[in-house]
C-alpha cells in the first residue's frame, strides 16, 4: 500500500509540474509528455520491486532472527540494501527529467 500512495503522489506531482513547465518550453509537447511518463514508470516499477525485495528480505531476517537474535543488525542492513532498488528508480527519473 505504501508503495502504492508513493508512485500515485509521484507521478501526480510530475504531472502537475509538468503541465505547468511544458507551457513555457520551446520543446516537443509529445517529447516531454513521454519524457514524463517514462520517469512516473521508472519510479513506480522501481517501488514495486523494492517492496518486493523487503517482502522476501523481510521474512527471511526476522525468521533467523527467532533463531538468532544477535543478528539484528546484520539483517537490518540487507532490508536497507533491498530498499535501495527504489533510491535507485527515483536517481533515474531524476536524469530523466533533469534531460528534459
Amino acid at each position: 500500500m505504501k508503495v502504492l500512495i508513493r508512485t500515485m503522489l509521484f507521478f501526480g506531482i510530475v504531472m502537475l509540474s509538468g503541465a505547468a513547465w511544458a507551457q513555457g518550453a520551446a520543446q516537443d509537447p509529445s517529447t516531454v509528455r513521454w519524457a514524463f511518463l517514462a520517469a512516473a514508470i521508472s519510479t513506480g516499477l522501481s517501488s514495486i520491486a523494492a517492496g518486493v525485495a523487503v517482502a522476501y528480505v523481510g521474512a527471511a531476517a526476522v525468521g533467523a532472527m527467532s533463531e538468532k537474535p544477535e543478528i539484528a543488525g546484520r539483517a537490518l542492513i540487507y532490508v536497507g540494501l533491498a530498499e535501495g532498488i527504489a533510491i535507485y528508480g527515483l536517481i533515474i527519473s531524476i536524469m530523466i527529467l533533469g534531460r528534459v
